[in-house]
C-alpha cells in the first residue's frame, strides 16, 4: 500500500490533545499532510514506519519557493531515513533519527512512535488556500529581529531556493531537546553557534555561503529513491517544522514566514505530538 493512504487530513495541530493558541483558522485546513518525526531512540535509528514514496512533485502554480537570484538546491526527498542520515552527516548524535507518521490523531498508530519526540517535520503540497492564510497571517506582525542566546527558539529565513526540507531539518536539530544532541565541533554545531548572535539577514547569508551544508545537502538530495527535481524546478510540496522552545511554547518554524511563530504552550514532560 502506498505510505501516502495512511496519512489523514486535518484541521489542526494537536499538541498532546490540545488544540493550537492564537489562531483562529488553520493554513492546513482540507490539506493531506505527510509529518515525520526527530526523536531520541537508541535501538531503531532509521526505522520508517512507512514505505518509501515519492512525495514529490513539480507543477506550475502555486510553487514552494518563486523563482530568486539566491542560490538553490536540489528539492530534499520526504525519506526518513535519507533525512537521518544528512543529520548525522552534519553532527547530530545517532541517537536521534526521524521516523515516518501514519496518524497524528489515532492512538494505535500513535503507539507505533518511540518517544520523545523533539520535532514534528509537515510535508505537505502547497495551495492557493495556504498561500492566502499564510500572506494574511504574515501581515498582522512584523519582521522577526530576534537574535543571541536568550531567544526561546532559533530561526532562519530560507533564501536559498528549493531548501525547505533542509530548513526543516535545521530548525528541529538546532531547537529544544535536540541542541543537546549536536556533537561538539561538528559543522552543525559550528553553524548553530555563530548564527545565535546574528540577525535574520546574518543567518539567512551564513547558511547560503556554508559550503559544507551544501555538500550534505547535494549528496543526500541525490541518494534518494526516486529521481530528484532540479535545483531550478517548481516544487509543491514544502517542510514546516514545529518544536518545543525554551520557554515550554510550542513553535512554528517555517522559513518562509516572516519569523518564528508560537502557537501554543506545552507542559514540562510533554513532547510535541
Amino acid at each position: 500500500m502506498d505510505g501516502m493512504n495512511h496519512f489523514k487530513p486535518f484541521t489542526k495541530l494537536p499538541a498532546r490533545g490540545s488544540e493550537l493558541h492564537d489562531q483562529t483558522s488553520s493554513p492546513y485546513e482540507g490539506t493531506t499532510i505527510y509529518p515525520h518525526l526527530i526523536l531520541r531512540n537508541h535501538t531503531r535509528l532509521t526505522h520508517s514506519l512507512a514505505p518509501k514514496t515519492n512525495k514529490m512533485a513539480t507543477q506550475k502554480t502555486p510553487s514552494a519557493d518563486p523563482p530568486t537570484s539566491k542560490p538553490a538546491f536540489i528539492p530534499l526527498e520526504a525519506n526518513p531515513e535519507l533525512m537521518t542520515s544528512l543529520l548525522h552527516t552534519l553532527g547530530l548524535s545517532p541517537a536521534l533519527s526521524v521516523h515516518d507518521v501514519f496518524s497524528l490523531t489515532d492512538p494505535e498508530m500513535l503507539s507505533f512512535i518511540p518517544r520523545p519526540a523533539l520535532a514534528l517535520l509537515l510535508v505537505f503540497p502547497v495551495s492557493a488556500a495556504y498561500e492566502s492564510h499564510r500572506l494574511a497571517e504574515d501581515s498582522l506582525v512584523p519582521d522577526y529581529t530576534g537574535k543571541g542566546p536568550d531567544e526561546p527558539v532559533i530561526w532562519f529565513q530560507q533564501t536559498i531556493r528549493n531548501a525547505c526540507g533542509l530548513m526543516g531539518l535545521l530548525h528541529a536539530a538546532a531547537n529544544g531537546p535536540a541542541r543537546d544532541f549536536v556533537t561538539e565541533g561538528s559543522d552543525l554545531d559550528r553553524i548553530i553557534k555563530e548564527a545565535i548572535p546574528l540577525d535574520t539577514e546574518g543567518r539567512a547569508r551564513l547558511l547560503e555561503q556554508e559550503q559544507s551544508l551544501a555538500r550534505a545537502h547535494r549528496d543526500a538530495a541525490e541518494k534518494g529513491d526516486t529521481v530528484a527535481p532540479g535545483a531550478e524546478d517548481d516544487v509543491d510540496l514544502h517542510y514546516v517544522c514545529f518544536v518545543k522552545g525554551m520557554d515550554g511554547g510550542l513553535w512554528e518554524m517555517d522559513g518562509r514566514r516572516k519569523g518564528p511563530i508560537r502557537r501554543g504552550d506545552l507542559g514540562g514532560d510533554e513532547d510535541v505530538l
